[in-house]
């Protein structure tokens, strides 16, 4: 089966590789032009007929016109493409939840093929459109393929713990109080926090953008460091990953997390928010994975989120001192296994079999 990831730049949609599907985003169509990896409904509708593809993967629809979107499962449905969509996200990443629930809606009208990756988030969707979608509950898995770790291991340590802070900057994760807690608040001189961030866009400096906040903090701070990057490759995660022994994972809000699930891959300890199905990807890999330090965000005031981090933070960073944190090969060879029955159930929902 010929596969149209939209996007397919994400580390989600490019382990998605098997003998009985194959993707052909960055990969040349009869017509010579190239499918982009982070391809778009309206790249798609100059390319008709899509008689050149079997399956479009739909993953975040907040960037799509709804209108764009709406013709685009009219020429599926013309060509006979079949249409799968993870529902990543129950709430948008971007734009108004009106508009996203919009999409959501058409899509459920449109009787595509829904995945979810938390049985969480099925019920969650189902508030949203009125109804259960007929969905597969298909796992996140790994984000760091087992294979690429095989020949690596954790960077040896100095005396202080190393933490890691990465993506992008968005509403849906704090990033400045975050750092501004972890600097006051982790007295040892050291401590590392490794900021690596995804390119600033101009809404970063204007309407409220923290950029100009964030950048200040890390300059009064010689033990926090920032990376930017157009978009971190995995290699690059995964690299910023052995060199830290912690991950902040201070969510706002969010239905799942790729981020928790390399810090499984990697066998980091995550200091992470009670919020969307978190909770639930680590109940999956629950004993073969330490437990997140958590701290719940969805009670109570905001003025106390700070507090709650901090006693988070203090907590993991008498975790850290406990034992070595090298990879664990074992966990990794589950891994490998996970992501069989990941790609088995993947082949089944594209061959139309919810």
């Amino acid at each position: 089966m010929r596969v149209v990831h939209l996007p397919a730049r994400t580390p989600y949609a490019w382990k998605l590789q098997s003998r009985d599907f194959h993707i052909l985003n960055g990969t040349e169509i009869p017509s010579g032009d190239t499918v982009p990896a982070a391809v778009n409904a309206a790249w798609l509708l100059d390319h008709s007929p899509l008689t050149w593809l079997d399956v479009l993967h739909l993953h975040h629809i907040d960037f799509e016109e709804l209108a764009a979107l709406e013709r685009l499962l009219d020429e599926c449905l013309n060509y006979g493409v079949d249409v799968v969509f993870t529902a990543h996200d129950v709430r948008p990443m971007v734009g108004s939840a009106e508009d996203f629930t919009a999409r959501l809606r058409m899509l459920h009208s449109a009787e595509v093929n829904w995945v979810c990756l938390t049985e969480g988030s099925v019920t969650k969707l189902e508030e949203v459109l009125g109804e259960r979608p007929n969905a597969a509950v298909i796992p996140h898995g790994y984000v760091a393929a087992p294979e690429s770790l095989a020949h690596l291991e954790r960077e040896s340590s100095g005396p202080g713990a190393r933490y890691l802070m990465f993506g992008a900057s968005r509403a849906s994760r704090d990033q400045l109080s975050t750092m501004a807690n972890w600097s006051l608040g982790i007295a040892d001189a050291h401590s590392t926090l490794h900021v690596l961030l995804r390119a600033f866009s101009p809404a970063d400096f204007v309407d409220g953008g923290h950029a100009p906040l964030l950048l200040e903090l890390a300059g009064r701070d010689p033990r926090i460091s920032l990376t930017m990057r157009p978009y971190p490759t995995d290699e690059q995660v995964v690299r910023a990953g052995l060199a830290s022994e912690s991950l902040l994972l201070p969510y706002l809000w969010g239905s799942h997390s790729g981020q928790l699930e390399l810090a499984f891959d990697l066998n980091l300890l995550p200091v992470c928010s009670l919020t969307g199905h978190l909770h639930e990807q680590y109940e999956r890999h629950k004993g073969l994975v330490e437990e997140p330090e958590w701290f719940d965000w969805s009670q109570g005031h905001p003025n106390l989120f700070g507090e709650k981090f901090l006693t988070a933070l203090e907590k993991a960073a008498a975790r850290l001192d406990s034992r070595p944190r090298r990879l664990d090969r074992e966990f990794l060879g589950y891994r490998a296994q996970e992501h069989r029955t990941v790609l088995d159930a993947y082949a089944r929902v594209y061959g139309g079999d919810r």
